[in-house]
């Protein structure tokens, strides 16, 4: 989250979105407690639109007011003072229920990024489970390649998700720049995206929405997988059914409704190195996930013949349309020949930068390109009711 740019509108994103349901209530556990920590979850989980109960009503004898706080606890705990020191500076981008906002802490000179969502636009799309198991998740899991949550909590209209910031921007839009990247480049982001992936999985996490738009980049250009809004936690063995994701990056067996597992997440995997590394999709995006799985279905999914067969040889294990015969796990991702004399300790990915990414900070192009066609008109009728907000949306300046 933080950086300089916003959901692609061509690709489709959010196909098509479902709430979770839980027979277990959900807890909201300190992240300094949990830190790398096994957590587990019912196996009778299933993906179920939030109840009507779950909504506010005006018949609630403790008045609507109340529980349009209540029906976010604990996961969004109430805060009147304890953002007091934070100060908007500009736009990031637009999310699915608000914008994502720049913000500094005066008292401590750090910068973040803050995820908001109206509270009447999550109820009104059933996906209040889903908004609390975004935090949740984010709470209790620390990881190099994964952007870390700050702080959340809930204001009378919305709810606020607070993240580091990334100036550098996302990889898509450097990406759009460049048009393709030297394998040399593309095996780093390779292994910081498998090791992050490998990482969540072994947490029983299924990210559900790998694509270029959310991977930040820090100042370095090294990557930060973010936007946990469509995860799910799902234990080895279990099967999802929702269709949800971006459609160039789902899956066949998320278009065709599942049942799917963490294997989907490799295909996206796949389908985004295959892009950094050609310069373009395998596929155009369709109109519906029908039409893209009759064209996914069909496709050879060849590789172009300026790729080393070391790289051809990782796309097609990725590419495999049979989620049981696919490359799936980071043990068998890490013996690639791709990445042979290769290091995925963390510390030693992240210690030289990447060149071309350094290269474009500065393109003259590239702020156009972040923002995607995003314009301030979005906030006309949108209430921040955040401490030190501006007094009407055009205060608020890109960045």
């Amino acid at each position: 989250m933080g950086g300089d740019g916003s959901k692609n509108k061509d690709s489709a994103s959010l196909v098509k979105r479902r709430s979770l349901s839980c027979d277990q209530g959900f807890l909201s556990v300190p992240a300094q407690l949990v830190h790398h920590s096994v957590f587990r979850r019912s196996a009778q989980h299933r993906e179920d639109p939030v109840s009507n109960q779950s909504r506010p009503s005006d018949s609630n004898p403790e008045g609507p007011r109340l529980e349009f706080i209540s029906s976010f606890l604990p996961e969004f705990p109430q805060s009147f003072t304890g953002h007091k020191h934070l100060q908007i500076l500009g736009f990031v981008a637009k999310g699915s229920f608000g914008p994502i906002l720049k913000v500094k802490d005066v008292s401590t000179d750090e910068t973040y990024a803050i995820k908001v969502l109206s509270k009447a636009e999550v109820l009104r799309n059933g996906v209040l489970q889903q908004s609390k198991e975004e935090v949740i998740i984010q709470r209790q899991v620390r990881h190099p390649f994964l952007l870390s949550l700050r702080d959340c909590w809930q204001s009378q209209s919305n709810l606020f998700i607070m993240c580091d910031y990334c100036s550098t921007g996302d990889l898509y839009t450097y990406w759009s720049l460049k048009g393709r990247f030297d394998e040399r480049d593309v095996r780093v982001f390779a292994a910081e995206l498998g090791s992050a992936l490998g990482f969540l999985h072994d947490f029983g996490i299924m990210h559900r929405d790998v694509k270029m738009e959310n991977i930040l980049l820090t100042d370095k250009g090294h990557l930060r997988l973010t936007d946990f809004g469509l995860s799910r936690r799902l234990e080895h063995g279990d099967r999802a059914f929702t269709i949800c994701g971006t459609i160039q990056y789902m899956a066949p067996e998320v278009l065709s409704g599942g049942p799917y597992s963490h294997a989907a997440d490799w295909w996206s995997l796949g389908i985004l190195l295959y892009a950094l590394a050609t310069g373009g999709f395998p596929l155009p995006a369709e109109a519906d996930h029908g039409d893209m799985l009759s064209s996914v279905s069909e496709c050879p999914y060849d590789m172009p013949d300026n790729l080393s067969p070391a790289l051809a040889f990782l796309l097609i294990e990725l590419l495999c349309k049979i989620p049981t015969r696919r490359l799936r796990c980071l043990e068998l991702f890490q013996s690639q020949k791709f990445f042979h004399g290769m290091s995925f300790d963390s510390q030693l990915l992240q210690k030289s930068p990447i060149e071309p990414i350094l290269e474009l900070k500065n393109h003259p192009d590239r702020p156009e390109r972040s923002m995607r066609g995003l314009s301030l008109d979005l906030l006309q009728n949108f209430e921040c009711d955040l401490q030190n907000s501006p007094s009407n949306p055009a205060d608020l300046s890109p960045t």
